[in-house]
């Protein structure tokens, strides 16, 4: 993998630990801890990971995965390394067929002082799980799934998740994403990749919540059909970003970007 903004080191090429230091979340404090200067009542930083084909879609024959490749995989366990949650929407979930977090893809020197694999934290305002789910059943005890819902759940739903899930509610008739963010910050979680769908992106981006975008760009022509890595909610005026570096690997080209300033409540 070879850096080609900013300049990287001799023919910009990056080794693991340069990497890890590429996409460290900003003033960072101790691992597991709050970023530096904030409480753990602030509002955590968000990072969304997506990967989109040349030309924009966000999938291929209905999954993400159809425009994967080996840095982008890469990448991604990285990331889930990083992080103290993973946030998820429930669509998403479903579509992609989630498992906790696997020991295989995690970087354990990134993990000190934390639990072996960050947490799946799921957005289901309705509940429409099925408490069977591998996602909810196969969790560490120490890392157990995250369901966050709405007072419209039905209480028996939320009794059947609760079994194997700890269910959080946050908002009435729909969840409040910035109190569903509050309280994963009120356990201790300030440091939050989202992994989509692009819903859930489009809805924290409106709202004024996101605050890095982490986006692989596949060297695939999808065609017609896919929509993009943002969905839902518009976002009046656009939201700028701040390119932060750009990483080549096979043709594939991964950015990091920032919200730009004025961007983040």
């Amino acid at each position: 993998m070879r850096q080609l903004f900013p300049r990287g080191g001799p023919a910009g090429n990056v080794n693991p630990g340069q990497l890890a230091a590429l996409y460290a979340y900003p003033a960072a404090g101790p691992p597991g801890g709050p970023p530096a200067g904030q409480g753990t009542t602030s509002r955590p930083w968000v990072r969304a990971n997506m990967v989109a084909s040349t030309d924009g879609a966000a999938s291929v024959g209905g999954r993400s995965g159809g425009l994967s490749g080996r840095a982008d995989k890469e990448i991604f366990g990285l990331l889930r390394s990083l992080a103290d949650v993973v946030l998820v929407g429930a669509g998403t979930a479903r579509d992609e067929h989630y498992r906790p977090a696997q020991t295989a893809s995690i970087r354990p020197e990134l993990r000190a002082g934390r639990t072996a694999t960050p947490p799946i934290a799921v957005i289901s305002g309705r509940l429409d799980l099925d408490p069977g789910l591998e996602l909810l059943t196969a969790a560490p005890p120490d890392a157990r799934t995250i369901v966050i819902t709405s007072e419209r759940a039905p209480e028996n739903q939320r009794a059947a998740v609760a079994k194997h899930a700890d269910v959080l509610v946050a908002g009435a008739e729909h969840v409040d994403l910035k109190a569903a963010l509050d309280a994963l910050a009120a356990r201790g979680y300030q440091r939050v990749l989202t992994e989509g769908g692009p819903h859930l992106l489009g809805q924290l981006a409106a709202r004024g919540l996101l605050d890095e975008l982490c986006l692989t760009i596949s060297p695939l022509l999808a065609g017609p059909g896919p929509g993009r890595i943002v969905g839902g909610d518009a976002i009046p005026g656009g939201l700028p970003l701040t390119l932060g570096h750009l990483l080549e690997d096979e043709s594939f080209l991964l950015g990091r970007y920032t919200v730009a300033a004025g961007g983040r409540p």
